[in-house]
This record gives structure tokens, C-alpha cells and sequence, in this order.
């Protein structure tokens, strides 16, 4: 069993990996020569990755793809993924070149509002509660203006402050719960500050009170903080042509294929079992942006799933119809992402898919984000309801099978040739490869 370490954190970061590779590793010396060739060979740009976080003792690399002609409300973009999953790129760009031709994607921000709480409990008369917190309210907002004032020159800032009563559901506790616009900020640390002062200013003036009792003045603050689920920060993307548009190789019947790509996703509206898998391909193209981008990807996925479940049943994030001849596949998701500040203004590469995407506003980067989650989702509903999901996942597997056995360039090319007309499984390309090497 290993010994505790104390004061790891002071350690250099060569003293660190020495002593990760001789207590972890039989074989020291090769572990700390494959974390050392992942560091940059720039210096100052090794040093900031390494502020990123704290005990850092390598990079560790995804691949940082790109997907061309998305065709976005009439504009041309092409959009990068940071993804290690094989096919999600390729399906993106299909779908791209697919929607292209048949009036693209349009998208919509239907609402870009973000939340934050003070959690607290108060003892007492909540009628009191009620008045002191009205009388108290313009005090909330002005107390916190020297944090609020850039961000109103921007457009933004705290919109509303509202008491719930949630007594119900746990004995003496209320939340002041907070609407805040953060413009093209994603706006943590913003929201966070704010709830902070809110809070320091209920407590002061509830011991000044002269509406609450002495001992309703005691009022005990839990936390404060932002949520991750934004119910009203919004953005719907959507695709729609003729039933007889949507023709083409695999799709040679293409109302049997509309009316069936329909109850695919009717099946993940009603099934949960189904509709997380569903939304994990719609997570694909999105989490992939997100991390492009720079933005907190674990807060986007845990607010968009509490929204599949927001009617008390976890449910498919996209819908499909057919109106008067018109096939119509759309998601609307809540996304709370920024384009300025924490990593957008740091990370070279974060910078290079912002350029890329033509520095777009936070509003602007939502609706990019929310079509490669509808293009993934199409991408693999084509493939499930037409030539199966495996056909073409399997074949961009196949690379990881071949780099796992370390093939030979001439075992590749031979490798690659009998897969083109064979069904590619892991066991299969084993198999392959020894009977290549016996």
C-alpha cells in the first residue's frame, strides 16, 4: 500500500513526477519518459499550461478536429471539435455536406438568462420574512454595483432577485434566487461575486432590521452560487426541406425513411433507456465544441440533461415531424457559454477555433454549438434507420484496432484492403492481423 505524501504540492514538478514514477511504475524510468514527451518543447507555452491547474505534471493530448462547410442561418462555417471518439467528426461533416444543399441549418437564441442562489435558512415568521426582504431589495442591488457596473456598460447584469419559500420541501429554508445577463461571458465568476455580496448584505441588514424579531435576525446563510442549469438560456436549432428532398443513396424511399427516422425519435421521447443514448450522440457534437471553445463542458452536460428531465421523465432533446409535406428535425437546449475571459483568453488553441469561427459573440457561439449537436443526432438517426449504426463506426474504429497491434505499413494496406469488402469487428481484425503474422 502506498505511503500518504505531505507536501506534494511544494514540489518541483520534476520532484513530483520522480516521485509518481518510483512509487507507481515497476519501471520508473519509461513511465517518466512518456510523460515527459508530451511536454512542449516551447517553453513559456509549457509554463502556462502548467498554471491551468495546480500539480501539473504533463499535457494530455485529444485530437482537435475540424468539420467544413456547416451552413449556418445562410453563412459558411467550419467548426472544430476536441474529441477522441472515432466517427463523430466524419458524421459531423456529413451531415454538414447533407443540410447544405437542402437549405442548411437555422438557428434561433430564444432567451440567454442565468441563474444563481443564496442558499439560507431562517427561523421564524416568513409574512416578516416577506416585508424585510422588500424592503431590502433595492439595498441588494445597489450594494453591488461596483461588481456590476462593467458589465452593465456591456449590456448585462443582475435582471431580478426573487424569494422562494422552499419550506416544503426542507424545514427553514428560503433561497434569494437571482437572474443575471452575462452578455458574451459565460459569467461564473460574475454571478458567484454577486450572490457573495447579496449574501453579506442579507445577513448585515437582517441584524438591523426592525421588522424581524431578535431571534429571526440570526439569519444562517448555507452557500452561495451560480446553477448550472439555465432553463432560460435557450437556443433552438433545426433543419426542414420536402419529404421528397431528402433523396439520396441510402435513402431511396425517402417519405418510408422521414416517417421512420420520426418514431426513432419518438422512441427517445418515451424510453429513457433509449434516450440517453440518443442524447449521448447529441452530446458528442456539443461537448466537442464546447471544449474547442474553451468553455466548461461538465456544467453544459449537467444542465442539459436536467432539462431532458424536466417534465419528471428523462427524454430525447430532439424532435422530428412531418407538416404539410415538410420533414422538420429540431432541438432546443439550454447552453450558458462566453467567448471572453477564462480560457478563451488564454488557451492558444482555444483562440485559433474562436478565429476560426470568426470570433463569434456568446449568442453566436450557442447556435454553432446547438447545430453540431442536431447534426451528430441526424448523423447517426440516418444510420441507425438506414445502413446500421456499426457500417460506418466500425470502419473509422478500425485505425485504433490497427495502432493497437502496431501494424506495419504494408499490414495496414493489407489490413485496410480486406476490411473495404468485410464486416470490420475488433475479434475480426485480430484474427486478421495473426493469421498476416503466423
Amino acid at each position: 500500500m502506498t505511503k500518504a505524501i505531505s507536501g506534494f504540492s511544494k514540489l518541483t514538478k520534476e520532484e513530483k513526477i520522480n516521485w509518481i514514477a518510483s512509487t507507481h511504475f515497476s519501471n520508473a524510468e519509461d513511465a517518466t519518459k512518456t510523460i515527459k514527451k508530451y511536454w512542449n518543447s516551447d517553453l513559456e507555452l509549457q509554463k502556462l499550461h502548467d498554471e491551468f491547474i495546480e500539480n501539473t505534471i504533463t499535457n494530455f493530448y485529444l485530437p482537435l478536429g475540424v468539420a467544413p462547410n456547416f451552413l449556418i442561418n445562410g453563412k459558411n462555417h467550419t467548426i472544430p471539435f476536441a474529441i477522441e471518439e472515432s466517427s463523430v467528426v466524419a458524421a459531423a461533416s456529413k451531415s454538414a455536406k447533407y443540410w447544405g444543399t437542402r437549405g442548411g441549418f437555422k438557428t434561433t437564441v430564444l432567451n440567454s438568462e442565468k441563474i444563481g442562489q443564496v442558499h439560507f435558512i431562517f427561523k421564524g415568521n416568513s409574512a416578516n420574512l416577506i416585508a424585510f426582504f422588500n424592503q431590502i431589495k433595492s439595498k441588494l442591488f445597489i450594494q453591488t454595483e461596483s461588481i456590476t457596473k462593467n458589465m452593465q456598460k456591456r449590456g448585462g447584469g443582475i435582471l431580478d432577485i426573487e424569494l422562494r419559500d422552499k419550506t416544503a420541501e426542507l424545514e427553514n429554508y428560503y433561497q434569494l434566487h437571482a437572474t443575471f445577463e452575462t452578455k458574451d461571458s459565460m459569467g461564473a465568476n460574475f454571478i458567484n461575486s454577486c450572490l457573495e455580496q447579496f449574501a453579506k448584505t442579507l445577513k448585515e441588514e437582517a441584524l438591523q432590521s426592525e421588522i424581524l424579531s431578535e431571534t429571526e435576525k440570526n439569519i444562517e446563510v448555507v452557500m452561495s452560487i451560480l446553477s448550472n442549469y439555465v432553463p432560460n438560456c435557450i437556443v433552438r436549432a433545426e433543419v426542414s426541406c420536402p419529404v421528397s428532398e431528402l433523396a439520396e443513396k441510402n435513402i431511396e424511399n425517402p417519405q418510408e425513411f422521414a416517417e421512420k427516422f420520426i418514431r426513432a425519435v419518438k422512441i427517445a421521447e418515451i424510453e429513457p433507456f433509449r434516450a440517453v443514448t440518443h442524447n449521448k450522440g447529441i452530446m458528442n457534437g456539443i461537448d466537442a465544441v464546447v471544449l474547442a471553445t474553451g468553455n466548461d463542458f461538465r456544467a453544459v452536460e449537467a444542465g442539459i440533461h436536467a432539462y431532458a428531465s424536466r417534465n419528471r421523465q428523462y427524454s430525447s432533446l430532439s424532435h422530428a415531424k412531418i407538416e404539410n409535406n415538410i420533414f422538420t428535425f429540431w432541438l432546443e437546449i439550454p447552453l450558458a457559454l462566453g467567448t471572453v475571459g477564462g480560457l478563451t483568453s488564454l488557451h492558444p488553441l482555444v483562440k485559433i477555433s474562436l478565429e476560426m469561427l470568426g470570433r463569434p459573440s456568446a449568442h453566436e457561439l450557442m447556435q454553432i454549438v446547438a447545430v453540431a449537436g442536431l447534426a451528430q443526432n441526424f448523423a447517426a438517426l440516418r444510420s441507425l434507420t438506414t445502413t446500421g449504426i456499426q457500417q460506418g463506426h466500425m470502419k473509422m474504429h478500425l485505425n485504433n484496432i490497427i495502432n493497437q497491434f502496431e501494424a506495419t505499413e504494408n499490414e495496414r494496406i493489407l489490413i485496410k484492403n480486406h476490411f473495404k469488402e468485410n464486416t470490420v469487428s475488433h475479434s475480426a481484425v485480430v484474427a486478421f492481423i495473426e493469421g498476416l503474422r503466423m
